[in-house]
């Protein structure tokens, strides 16, 4: 006869063993560890990143000494040497995000087309774009597959990855285009950092970068895929459809804040480096040469040269950079004696926020739209495109038409003003831009003359687009010599991760022997510049 279990002690074994189950099953979930994040989220990390991981956008980063914009002349705290050695670290981990940011929406219900996919097409353009510039062929088609491609990814060729970085290009203006008139997302809106929710402003910008990715083509301007002339002659002739920057307000800057995200340099590490930092010869003769009042934001005079020949504190003379390859011992004696120009304190340390950090902007739009002109892709006044580009950037460092006063620290503290001494400059932008060694003319002269407008354009913003610059183009002359290492010759390019020789050999060696004949080098020419 079988024995019956009261329902009662029945119920409470069911909801024990439940219990039990749940418990079991509690313990094998980190609550810790979310199982997925908002997309919005995801998205704000990753616009912040663009200058806080992959490096070179943030301004007075060691990329900026590589630009020969600044030196270090105090050893212990870093050299003047181009050492590079590439690494895909970052770049992966963010292209990673990436995914996880689109698959986030698309969990939350968003459509195909969508804010936070068109984000993603143009920052997979953007580090693609960094990626192939620094090293030659990279992972593209077969890279981020995790597990499923445990032979490793093949290496995409340049041309390949420039075509594809074109195609994400174009991709995220349309969609842009099409969403800009959208109800925007509230939490979308307050996670972008750069445009608030400005999705007008992102196409402008996605075009305006595109622009800078065509320009560094120009060694491969007649390739019938590339077609570069083609695709900057649509850009310029259909705003409806390509719209671009109109001035620097569409700027994509990084803004500084006296809270959580303050300038690199600032009144808290002026003792560490104010005095460590002085500014290199190319920056500071090029500005000299054109009588550029540029010199009096960013350095300061050689004090020694002022009081020697009694010279005024806006005496052009008195503004002298030290070359970028000269011995450093020799580097740190001569600042530290006055004779080379540190840099403007005034500026870049009496605050917390300084400047904003531009990553694509209007001055450089204007250029490289005057340089395709002025090299026949397109048709169009290169002068006037020149000329904006010039006068924002003076603007933009508060220089306007008549009397600019202009301020010098004495000593001690940046946030004194009475620690300054100060100046009178006349400026007028005609009288600058009428000199012979200003003004724009056809031809390889006036080429040359934007290349260098570009340049000074880049000082501290843009990453390392000066260098990608100067390497293309060879304007402006950079120092060579031993101070800059490898054997006293400029390098070509980032060498590949050592990683990749041993868990992706087959492919990193094919990549190699396709480019380098076998030598993974920092002299190996990449096909773009050749």
């Amino acid at each position: 006869m079988k024995k019956l279990i009261p329902f009662g002690l029945m119920t409470l074994l069911i909801i024990t063993m439940n219990s039990c189950k749940k418990r079991f099953e509690d313990l094998l979930t980190n609550p810790n560890q979310p199982v997925s994040v908002p997309p919005y989220l995801v998205m704000g990390k990753e616009l912040n990143d663009i200058v806080n991981n992959i490096g070179g956008n943030a301004p007075w980063d060691a990329v900026m000494r590589y630009n020969q914009y600044y030196c270090r002349n105090y050893q212990y705290y870093g050299d003047n040497a181009y050492a590079f050695s590439g690494t895909f670290g970052n770049y992966s981990n963010d292209l990673k995000n990436i995914q996880q940011m689109e698959l986030e929406a698309a969990n939350a219900g968003a459509p195909a087309r969508n804010p936070y996919s068109a984000v993603g097409k143009f920052l997979r353009a953007y580090y693609y774009y960094h990626l192939t510039s620094l090293m030659g062929d990279v992972p593209l088609s077969e890279a981020l597959k995790g597990l499923t491609n445990i032979s490793g990814p093949k290496y995409d060729t340049q041309k390949e990855v420039f075509l594809q970085i074109l195609k994400w290009l174009d991709e995220a203006n349309d969609d842009f285009n099409a969403l800009k008139s959208e109800v925007s997302d509230r939490n979308f809106n307050s996670n972008d950092i750069y445009y608030k929710g400005d999705l007008a402003k992102w196409q402008k910008m996605v075009n305006a970068f595109k622009l800078r990715v065509l320009v560094s083509l120009s060694k491969q301007s007649t390739d019938a895929d590339l077609k570069i002339g083609q695709r900057f002659t649509e850009v310029l002739t259909n705003s409806t459809k390509f719209p671009l920057f109109s001035g620097m307000a569409d700027n994509f800057s990084y803004k500084y804040n006296a809270d959580f995200n303050r300038y690199p340099t600032n009144p808290s590490n002026f003792g560490f480096d104010a005095l460590r930092l002085n500014m290199a010869g190319t920056w500071v003769s090029n500005l000299t040469a054109l009588q550029d009042p540029r010199v009096f934001v960013t350095c300061e005079p050689a004090y020694k040269l002022i009081d020697q020949n009694g010279w005024s504190l806006t005496d052009f003379r008195a503004f002298v950079g030290s070359p970028t390859a000269e011995n450093q011992t020799d580097m740190e004696n001569k600042a530290q004696s006055g004779l080379y120009s540190l840099i403007g304190r005034y500026r870049y340390y009496r605050t917390f926020t300084a400047e904003e950090g531009i990553i694509v902007g209007y001055p450089e739009m204007c250029f490289n739209i005057a340089e395709a002109i002025n090299r026949g892709w397109a048709t169009g006044d290169a002068e006037q495109w020149y000329r904006n580009g010039i006068d924002a950037m003076i603007k933009f460092y508060g220089i306007t038409n008549g009397n600019n006063t202009f301020y010098f620290l004495r000593s001690g503290n940046p946030t004194n003003l009475a620690d300054y001494r100060t100046s009178v400059y006349n400026f007028d932008f005609n009288t600058y831009y009428n000199q012979s060694s200003v003004r724009y003319e056809a031809g390889a002269a006036g080429l040359n003359k934007i290349l260098l407008q570009k340049y000074l354009a880049f000082f501290m913003n843009s990453g390392w687009e000066a260098f990608f610059n100067q390497r293309r183009t060879g304007v402006p002359t950079f120092s060579v010599g031993a101070g800059i290492g490898n054997g006293g010759v400029l390098p070509k390019r980032w060498t590949y991760p050592v990683a990749e020789q041993n868990v992706n050999n087959a492919n990193w060696k094919a990549a190699v022997d396709r480019q380098f004949s076998g030598q993974d080098v920092v002299g190996g020419e990449l096909w773009i510049n050749k």
